[in-house]
């Protein structure tokens, strides 16, 4: 560099020399996120794809004929709409975790943290990642059921909303479980003994209404919950409580979870040496 650019504030290491934001930084991040799942788009489209209909089969098979209308809407219907948020919210979550878990034990998580790009502009970029993939899932397995079941949604705007707000929740969340582990046996655990739970008890395959009274209450601390509820909603029309309410509760969530991993990021918590 020449002793003028280097009296130049301008050129001084270290300066931010394209404004505010570093858009293509951020769009470099998001675009890598985006193409590392679409390169292995078996593995993280298909496979879902399949993992949904198999549970629609196996319920529909097992129970289905046994247990009557649902809500007013046959068991099949009722189960569809969060066996598909539940498909969303662990792919998003699968792709910033395994992200950031990936460069933590190969070792080159410093390709991430050594570009000029700050905390706000990582989670966004990670986000776009984790959220592409959710809507891409939720819009297969949703044609998928269109053609099988002929649902056609009641809500199309709020059921995507939903599944946006979802995606969002959850690739937050997996930055979250990202930064913390350090293993791949420690992701595990947290995918088997948080996610999965969060998952499956959240009404996906029962409407919480015929719960006890105590589970009753705990589910709706769950926030998963609320947008298994409110995608349930914007497909059939029908739901276990206020979608509005929903809303407020899964938005709420989501800011909080990007905020932290916003101050994880910031801080270099678990992430710099």
């Amino acid at each position: 560099m020449s002793q003028s650019n280097l009296q130049n504030p301008s050129f001084q290491p270290g300066n931010r020399r394209f404004g505010a934001v570093n858009w293509l930084g951020l769009q470099t991040l998001a675009k890598r996120e985006i193409l590392r799942f679409l390169n292995v788009w078996t593995q993280t489209l298909l496979a879902p794809l399949v993992t949904a209909g198999l549970f629609m089969l196996i319920f529909t098979i097992a129970i289905g004929s046994k247990r009557g209308d649902v809500m007013g809407v046959p068991f099949s219907s009722f189960i569809a709409p969060g066996i598909l948020m539940m498909t969303v919210i662990q792919n998003a979550f699968a792709n910033t975790s395994s992200s950031l878990v990936i460069t933590k034990v190969q070792g080159n998580i410093v390709d991430t943290l050594m570009p000029p790009l700050s905390a706000l502009e990582l989670v966004l970029g990670y986000l776009a990642g984790g959220v592409t993939r959710g809507i891409i899932v939720a819009i297969a397995i949703g044609l998928a059921q269109w053609l099988v079941l002929g649902i056609v949604p009641a809500h199309p705007l709020v059921a995507l909303l939903f599944v946006i707000i979802g995606a969002a929740f959850l690739s937050a969340l997996g930055m979250l479980a990202g930064i913390i582990a350090n293993k791949f046996d420690q992701m595990a655990a947290i995918t088997n003994f948080i996610v999965t739970p969060l998952a499956f008890l959240s009404g996906t395959f029962y409407s919480v209404e015929a719960l006890p009274p105590v589970l009753y209450q705990i589910t709706h601390l769950n926030p998963v919950f609320y947008l298994i509820d409110g995608v349930r909603w914007g497909v059939l029309g029908i739901s276990d409580s206020s979608p509005l309410l929903g809303f407020v509760v899964a938005l709420g969530a989501t800011l909080a979870a990007c905020t932290l991993a916003w101050v994880w990021f910031n801080r270099g918590y678990r992430l710099k040496a």
